[in-house]
C-alpha cells in the first residue's frame, strides 16, 4: 500500500509540473513574440517566429521531463512496448529466456552447493575457535590419537580452553518392531560443550560422567527422537536397550545439529569403560576436538602441541618415536576436502553462464541490425538516444527477468536431483546437503547473476545505438561502415563463445578422463556377483569368543547354502572402504629404529579371499586350522612383500609389533595380489590379512559370491540372517 502511495504522489506531483512547465514556455513564447514586435514585427509573424525559435514543445516538454525526474509511467509503456516485441518474435524471445535459463539455473544450482558448503558458518558456538586435533607421523600426516596421548595433551597444553575426544562404534537398539542396528559414538564429557550445543530437550553430559563405573546414559539425535520413539517428549529419563544394556536417555539433539565426521550417528554415549585399543598407548582409535582460548592463535597452539608430542616421543620411545600433532581448523577438516571440487564445479557453471549470455547478445545484436530503421524513425521523430536506450535496457531486464524466473525452477529442481542422485552414503556423510536449497544467499547470488545479463544484453544494442547515425540510416537502411564495424564485432563475440566452449570442453574432457580411470583402477578381486552384508551381533549373548566362532562358522554354512551362493566369507573391512584400521609391524630379525611401518589390517576367514576371487602368488591362505590353539600365522600382499622383503621369499618369516610382543609374533605363510583396500583414489597399501578367529569380534562383514544378479539375494541374505538369530544386527 506505501509503495502505491509513493507512485500516486509522483504522479500527482508530476501533473503539477506539467502545468507550471507550460505556464512558463507559454510565458517566454509570449516574451519573444513581444520583442519581435517591439522591432517592428507584425503580431501574427512574430508569434510564428517566437514559436519557430523556441522549438518543438512535445520534445522540449519530454526532455525537460527527463532532466527533472524518471518518469514512472514511461517503465509501464516500455514493459509494454518490449512485450509486444517479444510476442511479435516468439522464437527470438522463447530461445533467448531458454538459453538464459540454463545458464543460470546451473549456475544457481551449483552455487547452491558451494553456499552450503563453503559460505554458511558451521552450526556451532564461535565455529573459527574450533580446532581438528589428531597425531601424524611421517608416513601419516593426520591420524587417530591413543586416549593416553589425548589425557596427556589435555593436562599439558595451555592455548586450548577445553579438548574432548569422539570415536565410531555402533548399538543394537530393540524396539516393538525388534533389534535394529544403529550407528553411535562415545565421547568424551565435555564434547558437546566445546562445540557450544545445547540440547533442544534434557541436558548434556555433565563433567565426569565419561569415567569407568559411571551410570550409562545417551543423547539422541533429533532425527532418531523423531523415526525411533515418535518425538515423544517424556523420552528424556526413559530407558533404552542398546545392545543388551539399559542406559537412561538425558537429552535429545537440536535439529539443526551436524557433526560431519560423525554424520550418521543417532546414538552419543560417554566413553565409560575403555576397549582394548584405548589401554594401549600404541594404540590410536580416537579423534579429537578443541576450542581454542581468546588471543591464542592457531599456529601457536600447533606449536604448543608438537612440543608435547616431543616430550611424549622422548618419554615413550616404544609408541610415540616420530610422532607429531596435527591442529587444523575444524571446519578445514570437515569442507577442505570438497572446495577444489566444489570451486571448479562453480567456474564451470560460470564458464556455461557466459557462453549462453554470449549467445543471447549475439541474438540480440542481430535484432538490432533488423531494429536499426525502427529506431532511426523514432530518432527522427523527436526519440532521444536516452530514451531509446531505456528502451533497450528494459527489453534486456525484462529478458533477463523471464530467464531468471525459469531458471530459478530448474535451479531447484537440479539441486534436489542431483542429491537424489548421489550415493546414499555419500550424503549420509555430508550432512550440509541438507542446507542446499533456495535461501537468501542464493536468490541475492540469482539477482546479482540477472543484473549482470540484464547490462551485458542492454549493452550491445544501446552501443549499437550510439555509434548510429539516422540520416544515413534512413538514407540507406544502415548499409555502410557501421554496419561492416557491427559484422565484425558479431564475428568477434562469435570467437569469443568458441574460446569459452573450447575451454569447458577440455575441463569436462579431462573429468571425464578422471571419472575414466578411477572406473577402471584395479581392484584386485572381481566385483561383479558379489554381494556384501554387515552384521552386528548383541555383546550380551556372545560374550565369549567361542560363542562367536560358532556364530561364524553357522553364517558361513547357512549362506554357502542358499540357491545362487557359491561361497561366502567373513571380515573385519570390506575392500575399497578406506586405508584405516592399520596395525604397526616389525620385521623379526631385521634392523628396527623405531619406524612406524604402517599396513592396514584385515581379519578374514579361509573362505573369503576365496570368495573375492583374490589370485594367491605363493604359499597358502587362511584355513579353518588357524585358530587360537595354533601359532599365529598370516597373509601378505604383494605390496607389503616388494616394501619389506625386496629380493627375499618372504614365505616363513616372522613379523611382529614394534615391541616384539611374542604374542604378536606371526609367520608368514602366503603371499595374494594387492586388493585395493582404500578408495579407488587412494594409494595402495601394504596389507596383512589374519585368520579371524584368533580374536573374533561383534562387528563383521560377509561376502558372497552369487551365480545371478547379487540384487535379487539380499532380501534373502537379510531373512536368513534373522533365522540365524532374530536378535543379530543387520545392515549395509
Amino acid at each position: 500500500m506505501a509503495r502505491w502511495l509513493r507512485k500516486a504522489g509522483l504522479l500527482l506531483g508530476r501533473g503539477r509540473f506539467r502545468r507550471e512547465l507550460d505556464e512558463e514556455m507559454t510565458f517566454h513564447r509570449a516574451q519573444a513574440a513581444q520583442e519581435l514586435v517591439d522591432g517592428g514585427m507584425k503580431p501574427e509573424a512574430a508569434r510564428t517566429a517566437a514559436m519557430r525559435r523556441f522549438g518543438n514543445t512535445t520534445r522540449l516538454r519530454e526532455q525537460s521531463e527527463e532532466m527533472v525526474g524518471f518518469r514512472v509511467e514511461t517503465v509501464w509503456q516500455d514493459l509494454r512496448f518490449a512485450g509486444r516485441q517479444l510476442r511479435k518474435n516468439p522464437g527470438f524471445g522463447l530461445t533467448a529466456v531458454l538459453i538464459l535459463a540454463l545458464g543460470m539455473g546451473v549456475s544457481v544450482a551449483i552455487f547452491g552447493f558451494v553456499d552450503a558448503a563453503l559460505i554458511q558458518p558451521l552450526p556451532y558456538a564461535q565455529p573459527n575457535r574450533l580446532l581438528s586435533v589428531d597425531e601424524s607421523s611421517a608416513t601419516t600426516p593426520r591420524s587417530n590419537l591413543s586416549y593416553a596421548d589425548y589425557q596427556d595433551w589435555k593436562r599439558l597444553n595451555k592455548s586450548l580452553s577445553s579438548l574432548d575426544v569422539h570415536q565410531g562404534t555402533g548399538f543394537l537398539l530393540r524396539g516393538s518392531s525388534g533389534v535394529v542396528p544403529v550407528p553411535g559414538a562415545r565421547v568424551s564429557d565435555g564434547f558437546f560443550s566445546t562445540l557450544g550445543v545445547h540440547m533442544m530437550l534434557g541436558r548434556g553430559f555433565l563433567p565426569g560422567e565419561d569415567l569407568a563405573g559411571k551410570p550409562k546414559i545417551a543423547i539422541l539425535t533429533y532425527g532418531t527422537w523423531l523415526k525411533r520413539f515418535s518425538g515423544r517428549r517424556d523420552i528424556v529419563g526413559q530407558s533404552v536397550n542398546l545392545s543388551g544394556d539399559s542406559y537412561t536417555v538425558v537429552g535429545v539433539l537440536p535439529r539443526e545439529f551436524a557433526f560431519a565426521p560423525r554424520a550418521i550417528v543417532e546414538v552419543w554415549t560417554p566413553l565409560l569403560e575403555l576397549n582394548g585399543c584405548e589401554q594401549r598407548r600404541s594404540c590410536h582409535d580416537i579423534d579429537g576436538i578443541g576450542r581454542l582460548r581468546d588471543g591464542v592463535t592457531i599456529e601457536s597452539a600447533r606449536a604448543e602441541m608438537n612440543a608435547i608430542a616431543t616430550q611424549l616421543a622422548i618419554q615413550y620411545p616404544g609408541s610415540n618415536k616420530g610422532q607429531g600433532a596435527d591442529v587444523a581448523p575444524l571446519a578445514e577438516i570437515i569442507i577442505g576436502p570438497m572446495r577444489p571440487i566444489l570451486l571448479t564445479l562453480l567456474g564451470a557453471a560460470g564458464l556455461l553462464l557466459l557462453i549462453a549470455c554470449v549467445n543471447v547478445a549475439s541474438l540480440m545484436l542481430v535484432r538490432s541490425e533488423s531494429r536499426q530503421r525502427e529506431v532511426a524513425v523514432r530518432g527522427a521523430l523527436g526519440a532521444t538516444k536516452m530514451r531509446l536506450a531505456r528502451q533497450f535496457v528494459t527489453e534486456g531486464l525484462l529478458l533477463a527477468a523471464a530467464g531468471c524466473a525459469v531458471g530459478l525452477l530448474s535451479a531447484a529442481w537440479m539441486m534436489k536431483m542431483i542429491i537424489k542422485l548421489a550415493p546414499k552414503q555419500m550424503v549420509d556423510n555430508v550432512p550440509f546437503l541438507s542446507n542446499v536449497g533456495l535461501n537468501g544467499h542464493t536468490m541475492l547470488f540469482a539477482g546479482a547473476v540477472a543484473l549482470g545479463a540484464a547490462l551485458l544484453l542492454a549493452a550491445t544494442p544501446t552501443l549499437r545505438l550510439a555509434g548510429q547515425n539516422v540520416q544515413a540510416t534512413l538514407a540507406e537502411g544502415g548499409r555502410g561502415a557501421a554496419g561492416r564495424f557491427w559484422q565484425r564485432l558479431g564475428m568477434n563475440l562469435v570467437v569469443a563463445e568458441l574460446t569459452v566452449a573450447v575451454v569447458l570442453l577440455a575441463g569436462a574432457g579431462l573429468l571425464g578422463k578422471s571419472l575414466y580411470r578411477l572406473l577402471h583402477v584395479e581392484m584386485g578381486f572381481e566385483p561383479s556377483h558379489l554381494a556384501t552384508v554387515q552384521v552386528m551381533a548383541p555383546q550380551t549373548t556372545y560374550a565369549k569368543p567361542e560363542q562367536l566362532l560358532a556364530l561364524y562358522r553357522e553364517i558361513e554354512r547357512r549362506m554357502s547354502a542358499l540357491p545362487g551362493i557359491q561361497s561366502a566369507g567373513i571380515t573385519s573391512d570390506l575392500p575399497v572402504q578406506c586405508n584405516c584400521d592399520t596395525d604397526w609391524i616389525r620385521i623379526v630379525g631385521k634392523p628396527f629404529h623405531g619406524e612406524h611401518n604402517e599396513v592396514n589390517e584385515r581379519d578374514v576367514s579361509a573362505d573369503y579371499l576365496r570368495t573375492l576371487r583374490v589370485r594367491l602368488i605363493r604359499g597358502r591362505t587362511i584355513t579353518e586350522a588357524d585358530d587360537a590353539t595354533k601359532p599365529q600365522v598370516v597373509v601378505i600382499n604383494e605390496a607389503l612383500a616388494k616394501k619389506y622383503f625386496r629380493g627375499e621369499d618372504p614365505i616363513g618369516q616372522k613379523i611382529a609389533n614394534g615391541a616384539l610382543d611374542p604374542k604378536s609374533i606371526r609367520e608368514i605363510v602366503g603371499v595374494v595380489a594387492d586388493v585395493r583396500e582404500g578408495g579407488l583414489d587412494q594409494d595402495l597399501w601394504p596389507a596383512e590379512y589374519e585368520s579371524i578367529y584368533y580374536g573374533p569380534g561383534n562387528f563383521i562383514s560377509v561376502a558372497m559370491r552369487t551365480s545371478q544378479d547379487e540384487k535379487t539375494v539380499l532380501p534373502v541374505l537379510v531373512s536368513t540372517m534373522h533365522t540365524i538369530d532374530p536378535n543379530l544386527g543387520v545392515f549395509g
